[in-house]
């Protein structure tokens, strides 16, 4: 059985093979939309990544925390909860010598209520469809973002957005539907 790849599409670790695990719930981001969500963060920061702190809650294979890295972010907090999926991403952390990655075995729900006042520029959410993870975490992300911080949504339809975030572009690739949002000034004091 051939087994299937995701390759990193640009920066250091361009064309980096990372192999899919076969588990439930696990469904790469695709080439084309990690592209395109590059594209959009390159226009948003200036083509700046080396200031930029990046929380990818729902790592899976870790192409998208890896595709940060690889573009030279200055630190990628990655958390995932399959046991064989964080084994493979810190092997790939290993041959890659990333060392602006940090992998964390964990649960998302738990590991954001842990964060500690810790703030991220982009937090990537790309979590299981069908088990309303999205709807769970909303209260939970304006205080971790820092102030215009972006959020990266991915999800099986259009996502409802909660008042104190914008969308700055969405689009959709076959059953993939995905956002970039930005924190407003205000959305800190949503009660």
């Amino acid at each position: 059985m051939k087994k299937h790849v995701v390759r990193i599409v640009g920066g250091d670790y361009r064309k980096t093979p990372i192999t899919v695990l076969d588990a439930p719930g696990l469904r790469p981001t695709p080439d084309r939309v990690r592209e395109t969500l590059f594209n959009w963060l390159h226009h948003f920061w200036g083509g700046r990544f080396d200031d930029k702190r990046v929380l990818d809650l729902f790592a899976g294979t870790g192409a998208l925390g890896f595709e940060a890295a690889s573009r030279g972010a200055a630190h990628v907090q990655m958390v995932e909860s399959n046991p064989a999926a964080v084994a493979a991403l810190r092997a790939l952390r290993t041959r890659l010598n990333a060392q602006t990655v940090r992998i964390h075995a964990g649960d998302a729900g738990m590991v954001l209520k842990r964060l500690n006042g810790r703030v991220f520029d982009l937090v990537m959410l790309d979590p299981p469809f069908g088990q309303g993870w999205l709807e769970r975490l909303w209260e939970a992300l304006p205080p971790i973002l820092a102030p215009d911080g972006l959020l990266y949504i991915e999800a099986e339809a259009p996502v409802q957005i909660p008042a104190g975030f914008e969308v700055l572009r969405q689009s959709r690739a076959g059953n993939v539907h995905f956002h970039l949002l930005r924190i407003c000034c205000n959305a800190k004091n949503i009660e």
